[in-house]
């Protein structure tokens, strides 16, 4: 007899990894708006089914708290029920042997904690305090609620311009959204359960290629209201209401204090990323609307009062423009460069002169990789980006991050910052840091903690901080409006403290994504619409084609691919190219066009106008 042998995976071991792995995709592809507690039930059960049976906490007590959440779901339970829920599950984590009933249990915990309200509504009223307003899952993680099945539809057809019509429903900013957006549209793409997300943004990049925002027609505004809008900000939020606030027959005004428009857009993005001639682009189609605009004009505490006293209503939106300090030793030192302030002269059109240097960057985010990869095309003779966390913790998109390293660029990982040396002429020499080691986990990720090892002397001749960006809301809070760690507080419709006064974007939220201020503009418009005693319905007449019979065979997902690595990081050209018309056609094959199937036409479907 053979004392080892090898054993070959069987044909129901096979299918189950497969079945296994499609598990997975179903559960990425998890729509919003699902019951939560319906939906922690069933993680339970998956749970449950992988426990080994040893220790009582797991193999009593997880089916007990199974049977507890189905008494919720059956409008049986109590709120005493609720109380043994918590209880049994406090007890379940604290007792169980292993990891798989702990984390059962914490999971629980974690829901009852998050979505109590949604417990306590079965109990209560028996029913779900769930809504499918917006079924579509990319349209409801899109945060302007872009019709995104409509515009793959029409692009699949060739109707790029009708597309760009159907956009501009909710985005007036096609263009940027189809080069710089991070897509949480694709998070929940239905297309997973079969293969993987339609590339949403590399079909608007083709449409947007094909045509042009500033060539394509902006609706026609309605009649005039006789109401004028100040906006304080001429960034994407900004800008975003005034377009809306000018069709619906309100005359908005832009007080930008730069000389140019575009906010972040313009001023925290180098034109590798979003060339400045696509963004003027969208900017000229706004304007074509009749937005006035008022460039060089700070607005200050006084200043806000006079247009108080002098426009119908107020639209806040200054962004969050100003630098963060570490408050290092030595961060004054002469070549201690903020990133907000280069990306600032790089906006209008001042770039550096790195020759021959050595760079290095100290951050993780988005801003870190385009301060780093904007060092390297200013003739750099080395950038090194210095960050206290992992490569896999950096909040930069991961395509981001793959960028910089193809162009040469060095990460230096579980380094923290503690004081920068200087020469004797107060120039910055070299960073000195120290080494981390990779902690527990707090508020979702990994923390780092000192290592035990030496501290470590980085030469160098220029020092890029990328560690974030401040709001400069002083003026505003003088002015009575309120604030909390420098962010304006604004309810969920924008409205301030005072009447008639609103506020949206970075600002409210702090440092986000451009989207993300897009749908902030695009809700102050409406509110205060509202406000002003009238309600214009923002609406396209754009037919949308019918479905033809999904293609449900999986197909790979067609990549926007880059300029090699060797031709763009001399430049400051765009890196990015478009998808042909032979891969756009098949990409758009691919949506499943939930607005047609499923959920979405059982409930909701398309929103036509809002």
């Amino acid at each position: 007899m053979s004392r080892l042998s090898v054993i070959s995976t069987d044909k129901a071991n096979s299918t189950t990894e497969k079945l296994m792995k499609e598990f997975t995709q179903r559960i990425i592809a998890n729509p919003p708006g699902v019951c939560p507690v319906d939906m922690q039930l069933a993680f339970l059960k998956v749970c449950h089914a992988q426990t080994c049976g040893k220790c009582v906490p797991c193999r009593i007590g997880l089916g007990v708290l199974e049977e507890l959440l189905e008494s919720v779901l059956d409008n049986t339970a109590t709120m005493e029920t609720l109380d043994l829920i918590e209880h049994t599950a406090i007890n379940i984590k604290n007792s169980a042997d292993c990891a798989i009933g702990f984390e059962s249990a914490r999971m629980v915990l974690a829901g009852f904690e998050g979505f109590r309200e949604d417990y306590l509504s079965h109990v209560r009223e028996h029913q779900c305090t769930g809504t499918f307003e917006q079924p579509i899952p990319c349209v409801t993680l899109c945060p302007a609620n872009v019709d995104i099945p409509g515009y793959i539809a029409l692009a699949g057809e060739g109707r790029c311009a009708d597309a760009v019509r159907l956009i501009r429903k909710d985005n007036p900013f096609p263009t940027a959204c189809a080069l710089i957006c991070e897509h949480p549209c694709e998070a929940r793409c239905r297309r997973t359960m079969i293969d993987d997300a339609i590339n949403i943004r590399g079909m608007k990049h083709y449409v947007m290629d094909r045509a042009h925002a500033s060539e394509v027609s902006v609706p026609a505004c309605a009649e005039p209201t006789g109401r004028r809008v100040a906006v304080i900000g001429g960034g994407p939020a900004g800008m975003t209401a005034a377009y809306f606030l000018q069709l619906m027959g309100h005359q908005a005004v832009v007080f930008e204090e730069k000389p140019q428009l575009g906010g972040m857009l313009r001023y925290g993005i180098p034109n590798y990323r979003f060339p400045r001639e696509r963004l003027q682009e969208d900017l000229d189609a706004i304007l074509s609307t009749g937005v006035e605009v008022k460039l060089n004009t700070p607005v200050g505490t006084e200043e806000l009062s006079e247009i108080n006293d002098t426009y119908d209503a107020v639209f806040i939106a200054i962004g969050a423009h100003a630098e963060k300090r570490l408050n290092l030793e030595g961060e004054d030192s002469r070549n201690v460069i903020s990133a907000v302030e280069m990306l600032r002269e790089i906006g209008d059109g001042r770039y550096p002169d790195f020759t021959g240097q050595r760079v290095l960057v100290v951050g993780g985010g988005n801003v870190a990789m385009d301060c780093a990869r904007t060092a390297i095309r200013s003739k750099a003779k080395t950038v090194s980006i210095v960050y206290r966390r992992r490569k896999e913790d950096m909040t930069a998109l991961p395509a981001e991050v793959e960028g910089a390293i193809a162009e040469g660029i060095e990460l230096l990982t579980l380094k923290a910052p503690l004081h920068i040396e200087a020469d004797e002429d107060g120039n910055a020499k070299a960073l000195w840091v120290q080494p981390q080691i990779i902690g527990p986990v707090r508020g979702g990720r990994p923390s780092p903690r000192r290592a035990d090892k030496p501290q470590e002397r980085l030469e160098c001749d220029v020092i890029l901080m990328a560690v974030g960006q401040d709001i400069i809301s002083e003026p505003f809070e003088k002015a009575g409006i309120a604030t909390k760690r420098g962010q304006l507080q604004a309810d969920a419709s924008g409205a301030l403290n005072r009447v008639g006064m609103y506020a949206g974007g970075d600002c409210v939220t702090g440092p986000a994504t451009v989207i993300k201020a897009i749908a902030a503009g695009k809700a102050a418009a409406a509110n205060i619409d509202e406000f002003l005693g009238f309600h214009h319905a923002i609406s396209v007449d754009v037919e949308i084609p019918e479905p033809l019979l999904n293609d449900k065979n999986p197909c790979g997902r067609v990549n926007l691919g880059e300029k090699e690595s060797w031709a763009r990081k001399d430049n400051f050209e765009g890196i990015e190219h478009t998808m042909s018309d032979e891969e756009a056609l098949q990409e758009a094959g691919r949506c499943l066009r939930c607005d047609r199937h499923g959920c979405g036409v059982l409930r909701g479907g398309r929103q036509d106008r809002w």
